[in-house]
Order: C-alpha cells, then sequence, then structure tokens
C-alpha cells in the first residue's frame, strides 16, 4: 500500500469501519494468513465485509485484502476477525501443521531419502 494513501484516509471512517476497535480480537491472523470464504455475502451487512467475501473466493492472504480494499492491514484484520467470529470465512496460515492422518508414510519417506543417497 502507498504510504500516502493511509496518511490521506479520514480517520473517522476507520474508526466507523471499525466500530471504534483498535485491535483485531483473532490474535491468530498475520499478513500471509490465507482467507476463504465460508458464505455469500449476506443483505445488511457492512460493505466492507461484503467485498472481503467477494476477495476471498478462491485463498487470500491478509496482505492482499488490504491492497485490494484499500485500507490498513490492521483495519482489515479486525473486519477478518468479525467475518471468522460468524463463520463466513475460515481462516489458515499457510505453514500452518498438517493432520497426522495428512502426512507421508515414513517409509514412503525412507526409500525417497534412500533414492536421493543414490543420486
Amino acid at each position: 500500500m502507498v504510504r500516502g494513501a493511509v496518511d490521506s484516509e479520514d480517520p473517522d471512517r476507520l474508526y466507523t469501519v471499525t466500530g471504534g476497535r483498535s485491535r483485531a480480537e483473532s490474535r491468530d491472523l498475520d499478513l500471509v494468513t490465507l482467507i476463504v470464504s465460508e458464505a455469500d455475502a449476506a443483505t445488511g451487512i457492512q460493505s466492507e465485509h461484503a467485498r472481503i467475501l467477494r476477495i476471498c473466493r478462491f485463498p487470500t492472504a491478509v496482505v492482499e485484502i488490504a491492497s485490494e480494499l484499500a485500507l490498513p492491514v490492521s483495519v482489515v484484520k479486525i473486519l477478518v476477525s468479525d467475518l471468522l467470529e460468524s463463520g463466513q470465512v475460515s481462516a489458515r496460515h499457510p505453514t500452518a501443521p498438517r493432520a497426522s492422518a495428512e502426512l507421508p508414510d515414513p517409509a514412503f519417506l525412507k526409500k525417497v531419502l534412500v533414492g536421493l543417497h543414490n543420486l
């Protein structure tokens, strides 16, 4: 985001968009957390929430959402946190550990390792 765009942003608008909050409820959100819509935008929701739901039809990083909305990342984290609480989006960090059921078989990994050593 261009620094000038943030500096010229009306602080009253940002205060209104966030409902006066300065921190997101979810502390797990960072710049690369991927957000995915779980629902379509319902009528009557805040326009920024509706835009986030449209943007996040496919996994989208928090920083990309901020860029699309031309809002500071801190504001976007608050908005995404609202949607997380209502179950309208899901969040996953790209390096989140996978469930043990998804991990490759250790015997297969040993075979790959032996194959690499033989190269």
